[in-house]
């Protein structure tokens, strides 16, 4: 948490900052005639935002926003509309107009669906689940908003034999772990080569079985709460089918006992990529850990899922790396570095992760109109019929 209140803070500075590269252009068109083109506010932005990371995923959308000159109608989840109503109260306090930031609380099909489906939005931005992004752009095509989808992934974490293990294995447990699994970019499929699977398997077990995991109030504490039992018992329940289907449970995979909604970090090996676990979205402490024979195999196995938002290669050979960072389907490849967003590096997914982009200058032109304005420089009467 502290980490998601500083990095919210950068993203309004930057977004402050983009304001002045908005910009159009101006050329002479032939003959006597100029253009130029002006950039305006679509309107009013519609913007849904999940539970996870409820202050970070509220200033992704509400700076770009109010950057381009946008007013913001922004629904929080159910489970979790204070931070929004924070934002809300200080907009205020610091002189925001009336009516430029506004949180509307409540249930994604009752308040979001009306939302999204209200003649007075011109924009909707939502981030969330594929599922519910589908039935997002359903609503908004009756009205032929523009639309902005940040939706679910499953993202492959690939490990070569040449790789630096001593950064890459405590780094592919933070990307899955962190957060307790509950982010659209966790790397919850390590792919690794098999000359060394066997022994990558042991020592990221044995990291992933090291994390404490309690209180996030406690500063010790690596892995909190899922957001409910309700939460948990989806979670679990995947790792109960990957064990069916053959997946072998090498750390955690049980509930943990006591107040809250707490589960261990568990990982799945000799996991095929057919299984539910390699191609569905589990959102929670949930990895697994699939062998691949060569590069070829590897980009194969990292593309073979419908959602495309990140990817990571581990690898000691750099013309590899960027090989890779070109076949691999997906919005942000990091190389040898676990992190993802950063302000000003654009944000988003191919496939079914969704389309449009976050935290970028591109972000600013998804809330912009184009308008062309073309002028006759001629002192003499236009007349079009003497040409």
């Amino acid at each position: 948490m502290k980490a998601e209140v500083s990095v919210a803070v950068e993203h309004y500075r930057y977004f402050a900052s983009a304001i002045a590269s908005i910009s159009g252009r101006s050329n002479p068109i032939g003959g006597s005639l100029l253009f130029y083109s002006l950039k305006e506010p679509v309107g009013v932005a519609g913007q849904i935002v999940p539970w996870n990371y409820p202050l970070m995923m509220a200033t992704w959308k509400l700076a770009p926003a109010l950057a381009a000159g946008c007013s913001v109608v922004l629904k929080p989840d159910e489970a979790t509309p204070l931070t929004a109503l924070r934002v809300a109260e200080l907009a205020t306090e610091v002189g925001f107009p009336p009516g430029t930031i506004n949180i509307v609380p409540g249930g994604g099909s009752t308040t979001g669906a009306y939302l999204v489906s209200h003649p007075g939005v011109d924009k909707v931005a939502f981030t969330g689940s594929t599922a519910t992004g589908a039935e997002v752009m359903k609503l908004a095509s009756n009205g032929i908003k523009r639309l902005t989808l940040e939706l679910g992934g499953k993202s492959p974490n690939l490990v070569f034999a040449d790789a630096n293990l001593e950064d890459a294995i405590p780094s592919s447990v933070w990307s899955i772990y962190y957060s307790a699994g509950q982010s659209c970019e966790a790397r919850s499929r390590v792919l690794v080569e098999s000359t060394i699977y066997d022994d990558f398997v042991s020592s990221f077990s044995e990291a992933a079985n090291r994390l404490k995991v309690g209180d996030p109030l406690e500063a010790e504490t690596q892995v909190g709460s899922l957001i409910s039992a309700e939460h948990r018992d989806k979670v679990h329940g995947l790792v109960e089918q990957g064990r069916e289907e053959g997946a072998e449970v090498v750390a955690g995979g049980q509930p943990l006992e006591g107040k809250g909604a707490f589960y261990p970090p568990t990982v799945l090996a000799r996991v095929d990529n057919r299984m539910a676990v390699a191609q569905e979205e589990i959102f929670g402490p949930v990895v697994t850990i699939t062998p691949f024979e060569d590069e070829k195999d590897a980009a194969r196995l990292a593309n073979d899922v419908r959602y495309g938002l990140m990817a990571t290669v581990w690898t000691g050979d750099p013309a590899r790396g960027h090989r890779l960072a070109r076949r691999i389907k997906a919005g942000t490849v990091g190389i040898n570095m676990p992190y993802t967003a950063f302000p000003g590096i654009p944000f988003g997914g191919y496939k079914q992760s969704g389309f449009g982009r976050e935290l970028g200058l591109e972000t600013l032109e998804l809330y912009l109109e184009t308008k062309s304005v073309i002028v006759s420089t001629s002192p003499k009467p236009f007349n079009p019929f003497q040409l």
